[in-house]
């Protein structure tokens, strides 16, 4: 049989270990499944042998793999932990064929990491809570932060990279709006009660997208004060909708009370032009040059204030912002650096 050419005469094959909650990429919500999308739409671009493991409605030009039909969370027959389980467990039956996996799921994969029989790198999209660390420290795998402010000390990471966005998506909308916007899971974590309280202080309209992931905080914090007028509540919201309502705002308000590995939608608007107004917590000061693109502020009252001042701000400041840090270009560039390292350190030379 012809020996297999050496990884620096041919293309690395990887294999991208997508999560299964939603299709990749998402039709609404799915934040890690869209930064998985567009980081294995970059990986084949650029010239790299990607397969995908992902939801089989998932949409690629890489090659597609898995066998969740589609995503747990948008389908109730479906048992999220099963279904994961057995995503994970096939694609390391499959990892033998590969030079490199690259996860981008929670610490399932990597308790059973001395299962996959190529190098593993994984994308620490957030830790749910200080309970699954173990995991992480316990495995055979390299890890990317998505942010400084997202490190735990028990880990070796390799790299930080920032998330990338699709600039295409999201056009620079000059002349903004005269209301504010909350985009994000309805929770507690993302302040959706605190934002409403700060464009009702403020004396201006709001408008919420996302998921409700607590029921019951939505019901007691946030229905009541949906009137379709001052306060609207969208829903989760689609791509195309998402660069309208963005670009459409005066100020994203971002009043989150927790430590946020990263924040998408922060991204998002700056790339719409629309300055932020965020409690200082996580990365967001990696994320927001605060007096530049937004503001950094600790409380209600201070968040009130800056919402006052956000008309002042440069709107193209905050799209040549996202345009210099957080392109999708960058994003791929850094990965497809590491995965060099990873290759040389642990392969042959590529």
């Amino acid at each position: 049989m012809p020996l297999e050419p050496h990884l620096h005469q041919r293309p690395l094959k990887v294999a991208v270990l997508g999560p299964v909650a939603w299709r990749t990429p998402p039709r609404h919500y799915g934040p890690w499944e869209l930064v998985t999308s567009l980081l294995t739409e970059g990986l084949v671009a650029r010239g790299l042998d990607v397969t995908l493991f992902a939801t089989l409605d998932s949409v690629t030009a890489a090659t597609l793999d898995g066998i969740c039909p589609n995503g747990y969370a948008e389908d109730p027959g479906l048992d999220g932990r099963v279904w994961e389980a057995m995503h994970i467990a096939y694609a390391f039956e499959r990892s033998g064929e590969f030079d490199l996996v690259h996860s981008h799921l929670d610490w399932l994969p990597l308790a059973f990491s001395a299962h996959c029989r190529a190098p593993l790198l994984t994308t620490v999209h957030g830790f749910s809570g200080r309970g699954i660390v173990p995991a992480y420290a316990r495995a055979k795998s390299s890890y990317v932060s998505i942010s400084d402010a997202d490190r735990a000390p028990e880990l070796d990471y390799v790299a930080t990279i920032h998330h990338g966005i699709d600039l295409t998506e999201l056009p620079y909308a000059p002349e903004g709006g005269t209301g504010l916007v909350a985009f994000g899971r309805i929770h507690p974590d993302k302040g959706t009660a605190e934002a409403i309280d700060i464009a009702h202080r403020a004396n201006l309209p709001l408008t919420i997208c996302g998921i409700v992931q607590d029921e019951s905080y939505f019901i007691e914090r946030v229905r009541p004060h949906i009137d379709g007028d001052r306060v609207r509540y969208l829903g989760s919201v689609g791509p195309k909708d998402r660069a309208e309502i963005l670009g459409d705002s005066l100020a994203l308000l971002h009043p989150i009370s927790f430590d946020e590995p990263f924040g998408l939608s922060l991204v998002e608007a700056m790339a719409c032009g629309t300055p932020v107004v965020a409690f200082r917590r996580g990365s967001m000061p990696e994320v927001v040059d605060d007096g530049v693109t937004g503001f950094l502020v600790h409380t209600v009252e201070e968040a009130v204030r800056a919402v006052g001042a956000a008309g002042t701000l440069d709107r193209a400041a905050c799209r040549k912002h996202v345009e210099e840090r957080f392109g999708v270009d960058r994003m791929v560039d850094e990965y497809v650096r590491v995965y060099r390292d990873i290759a040389a350190t642990e392969l042959s030379p590529w």
